[in-house]
C-alpha cells in the first residue's frame, strides 16, 4: 500500500505541472488561432479526465481554473 501512495503521490506532482502548463497556454496571448484553440480544449479536457481520478485539491482546481477558461470571455459593450 506504501508503493500505491508513493505512486498516487508522484502522479499528482506531475499532474500539477501539467495543469500549469496547460494554464499558461490557455492565456489569450498564447491561444490566437482558431487551430490553437482547438489544441487547448483537447487538453483542458484530457487533463480533465485525468485529474477527475485525483484527490489532491491542487489538481481539482487546476481543473476547475481550466475548464473556466473554455467559458467564452465576455466583453461589455456600451452603446451610446
Amino acid at each position: 500500500m506504501e508503493q500505491i501512495a508513493k505512486i498516487d503521490k508522484a502522479l499528482d506532482e506531475l499532474l500539477v505541472g501539467l495543469g500549469q502548463m496547460v494554464l499558461r497556454l490557455s492565456s489569450p496571448h498564447v491561444t490566437r488561432t482558431r487551430e490553437e484553440r482547438e489544441a487547448l480544449v483537447r487538453s483542458v479536457n484530457q487533463f480533465s479526465t485525468c485529474a477527475a481520478r485525483s484527490s489532491d485539491p491542487r489538481v481539482l482546481k487546476l481543473a476547475d481554473d481550466l475548464q473556466n477558461t473554455l467559458k467564452p470571455r465576455l466583453r461589455l459593450v456600451a452603446s451610446r
